[in-house]
């Protein structure tokens, strides 16, 4: 089999090129075909990973967050649409969240993914598309959208340099507290049957199951199931936010009187006052959004697990 590895160097606070020697050298001593290539800005990952896949790979690695992550999806994506879709997929964990990994079964660290990828366990997983924001004609993600609070948190998180993981994320919403939020007022349909409308603090849209490295946004969630798992949490006071975050960490918020959890495989999101930030995977779709519309894919993407 051959491999392609696409690196982003910065990822993890520059863990992705400290990490390269450890996986050349792995590489190389279990007799795998490989190319290694690293980033160097914006959409490359993409444009890497459809090259990879119209070229005949086999494998694609991404050695990265899951910002890169996502861009190497949607890479792979654009190839399956022209007809190149027998490749397969996988990560290695060097970034700050994590979290396609994480809900996804691949291994979360750089040691097991590695050995994952010998031992080449596969299986196909859903992805979720979204139209709307400054994506008019789609961005696809693995793992999930967060709207208003949760990408607001997001882009207070990537300002924190001295840490990574739950803590940056945590620092994150702390800041975005006391700094931020006046929740739009949004009209949210499931599949075309259900309506559901209020201000809503926070909507995240999940085919996995946690978003900032541990906040378990749907801890029942599978990324094969054919269905997101929503979370949908209403407008809360400040110290009601801060007294819910232990909650979104062990997965219980299921239970708490803001919280409404649904499952859906079409969902619209349409503001009816304010604008809303939006991101997909971590990466932001829109600051100031009003419109979003999210299909699932089912079993679209094969992918190298634990």
């Amino acid at each position: 089999m051959r491999y392609y590895v696409i690196v982003n160097p910065i990822s993890g606070r520059g863990l992705g090129e400290r990490s390269i020697p450890q996986i050349e050298t792995f590489l190389r001593e279990n007799n795998m075909d490989f190319t290694l290539v690293r980033t160097n800005g914006v959409w490359h990952a993409a444009e890497l990973a459809e090259g990879a896949a119209r070229d005949g790979y086999d494998v694609v690695v991404c050695a990265s967050g899951d910002g890169t992550v996502n861009e190497t999806i949607n890479g792979l994506m654009r190839a399956r649409k022209a007809g190149h879709n027998s490749v397969a997929f996988t990560v290695l964990g060097i970034g700050t969240g994590n979290d396609f990994a994480g809900g996804t079964g691949i291994p979360t660290n750089l040691d097991d993914g590695l050995k994952s990828l010998l031992a080449n366990k596969r299986k196909k997983i859903d992805l979720g598309l979204v139209k709307g924001g400054d994506y008019p004609e789609g961005r696809y993600f693995g793992n999930g959208i967060g709207v208003g609070f949760d990408a607001a948190v997001g882009n207070e998180a990537i300002k924190v340099r001295w840490t990574r993981g739950l803590l940056a994320y945590l620092i994150g919403v702390i800041k975005t507290v006391f700094l931020y939020y006046n929740p739009a007022q949004v009209e949210i349909v499931l599949d075309d049957k259900e309506t559901i409308k209020q201000t809503s603090l926070m909507i995240s849209v999940m085919n996995g199951r946690r978003m900032g490295g541990g906040f378990q946004m749907a801890p029942q969630s599978q990324p094969d199931d054919g269905q997101f798992d929503l979370c949908i949490a209403e407008s809360a006071s400040k110290g009601r936010i801060l007294a819910m975050i232990p909650h979104f960490i062990n997965g219980t918020q299921a239970g708490l009187p803001e919280i409404q959890m649904k499952r859906a495989k079409k969902v619209s999101i349409r503001s009816l006052d304010l604008t809303f930030p939006a991101h997909a995977d971590g990466e932001f779709i829109c600051l100031t959004g009003s419109n979003l519309t999210l299909e699932l894919l089912p079993r679209e993407l094969e992918i190298i697990c634990a």
